[in-house]
């Protein structure tokens, strides 16, 4: 019989805080919130919660999938546990609420009200599209809509959708703790000047050794860092996986 790994500290310490969040986005008082928007991500990597919808909706990145060497063509949100029929059904669920966004945005502002007054501040930080992309200014407007009702939250939205960006910041502000960081196109390159002047803040895959993230040295955890939602961090680098 094959001996059983033991596990961390820090493992423990994450698992634990997961079962946590899963047991209060089942709490009668925002049971209606978390199906209003089809559910809340809990990636095992992170602090907080996540949002995300099928990849296959991607706009930009869509076309880079079909593109050798762009950083889409081996997406991560298209296989191992992303093909999972449960995980696949529950983005699907989500994409299909998209759209009405006052009651989108009533239901979130319900769901980080409550976890605010539940959670330690190192857990109040949220990413939206851990799969899949905004799929219009619009979409962006909720999102950033929800982000300045809930100032004592930091939400990180990554991005290759810069003409919708683009778009929306040429009429609108960006709630200070809304982190919107542009993703670049190619493994191993640098973000181009265009895509970094869209926010100031990038992404990159294995290109900046400086700015990767630390948590594949710690057991793929986020640890105590929160580089990705700081605004003050211009980019980070990730490698491919």
């Amino acid at each position: 019989m094959r001996k059983q790994k033991k596990e961390s500290a820090l493992t423990r310490k994450q698992k634990e805080r997961k079962r946590i969040l899963r047991n209060l986005l089942k709490r009668k008082a925002i049971r209606g919130s978390v199906e209003a928007v089809g559910g809340v991500g809990l990636p095992s990597k992170m602090p907080g919660t996540a949002f995300g919808i099928p990849a296959t909706r991607c706009g930009v990145g869509g076309k880079l999938q079909k593109q050798k060497g762009s950083i889409c063509e081996d997406c991560y949100a298209m296989k191992n546990n992303y093909t999972y029929p449960s995980v696949i059904e529950a983005q699907e669920k989500r994409f299909a609420l998209l759209g009405n966004w006052e009651e989108w945005v009533e239901a979130w502002t319900d769901i980080f009200t409550f976890l605010g007054t539940m959670l330690p501040d190192e857990e109040l930080y949220h990413r939206w599209h851990d799969a899949g992309d905004i799929q219009g200014a619009d979409h962006l407007g909720a999102i950033a809509e929800v982000a300045r009702r809930n100032p004592e939250w930091g939400f990180w939205l990554p991005s290759k959708e810069y003409g919708i960006v683009r778009q929306y910041k040429a009429l609108w502000d960006v709630p200070g703790n809304l982190t919107i960081r542009m993703s670049s196109t190619r493994r191993g390159e640098d973000a181009s000047a265009a895509i970094k002047d869209i926010t100031g803040l990038w992404s990159t895959v294995d290109y900046d050794e400086e700015a990767r993230c630390p948590a594949y040295r710690q057991e793929g955890f986020c640890g105590a860092c929160r580089d990705c939602w700081d605004g003050s961090v211009p980019s980070k680098d990730y490698p491919h996986h």
